[in-house]
C-alpha cells in the first residue's frame, strides 16, 4: 500500500506551486520526513501533470533496447534517476535504478523480459517398443515376456500370502525392511 494517496500528493504540490510555503516548511507542516519527497512530486507534476504523481496499477513492459538507451543516456549525461526518467517520459525513477543494478550484475541478458508463472506441464508421450528406434529380435521378445510373467507370478504369490495372514506378512516384511535400513545406516 502506498504511504501517501494521490489526492494528498496533489494537494501538497498545489500548495507548493501557490508559492506560500517552501519544500522544508511543507514537509514539516504535513509530517513528511524528507523534503526531497515533495521535490520529487513537484518535478513529476511539472513534467507529466497530475498523471505524474498518480500511482500506476498496470506494469508497462519496456524493450531491451529502450532500457539500454536510458542507461546510456544516464551514463553519458550524468543525470539523476529522476531527470533521466523525466527525459524518457517515465514516472518511476527507481525502475531505472533497478535496470542499472541488473545490467551491472547480469549484463544485457538480465534486461530481457523473463517468463512469468509456472511452466506448463509437458505432454507425456507413451513410447511403444516399435517407436524406440530398434526392433527387438524374437529371442529378446520372449525373454521380455518371461520376465513379465515371473514378476506377475511373484506378485500373485505375495498377494495370496497377504490375504491368508496379513499380520504375519506385514511382520515379515517389516523385519526385512528394518534389517535392510540398518545395513545402509552402518555404511
Amino acid at each position: 500500500m502506498a504511504k501517501y494517496n494521490d489526492e494528498f500528493k496533489l494537494e501538497i504540490v498545489k500548495e507548493y506551486l501557490d508559492g506560500l510555503l517552501g519544500y522544508k516548511l511543507l514537509a514539516r507542516k504535513h509530517d513528511i520526513p524528507d523534503q526531497s519527497t515533495i521535490q520529487n512530486w513537484v518535478k513529476a507534476y511539472r513534467a507529466f501533470g497530475s498523471e505524474g504523481i498518480m500511482r500506476k496499477f498496470s506494469k508497462k513492459v519496456y524493450p531491451v533496447q529502450f532500457k539500454l538507451d536510458v542507461l546510456h543516456f544516464k551514463k553519458q549525461t550524468g543525470a539523476s534517476y529522476r531527470d533521466t526518467a523525466i527525459e524518457f517520459k517515465m514516472n518511476n525513477p527507481s525502475l531505472i535504478a533497478n535496470w542499472q543494478r541488473i545490467f551491472l550484475e547480469e549484463g544485457v541478458e538480465g534486461l530481457k523480459p523473463k517468463q512469468k508463472g509456472r511452466p506448463s506441464m509437458a505432454k507425456r508421450r507413451d513410447i511403444k517398443p516399435a517407436e524406440q528406434g530398434k526392433k527387438m529380435s524374437r529371442e529378446e521378445e520372449l525373454e521380455r515376456e518371461n520376465e513379465l510373467l515371473r514378476l506377475e507370478v511373484a506378485y500373485l504369490k505375495k498377494l495370496k500370502a497377504f490375504q491368508e495372514n496379513p499380520n504375519a506378512f506385514l511382520e515379515k516384511h517389516k523385519q526385512q525392511w528394518h534389517s535392510n535400513s540398518k545395513k545402509r545406516d552402518s555404511n
